[in-house]
């Protein structure tokens, strides 16, 4: 599943999570980031692993109280 756009690219040694390696995905054309690029787009990444894992402990609670 493709990131949202305002979400920068990311591509390392295992996937590609918006089409930045070129698999079709996603439209951009760059296939090599710099240090600093890989690594903000990690700590964005994070962050919004950390936003999906709260809405579903969310979801889980609301599920639980039904």
């Amino acid at each position: 599943m493709c990131q949202q756009r305002e979400i920068p690219k990311y591509t390392g040694m295992s996937e590609c999570t918006c089409g930045c390696c070129g698999c079709g995905c996603g439209s951009s054309f760059r296939r090599f980031f710099s240090f600093k690029e890989e690594k903000e787009c990690l700590e964005t990444y994070k962050d919004q692993l950390k936003k999906e894992l709260d809405g579903v402990e969310e979801r889980i609670n609301e599920l639980k109280n039904k």
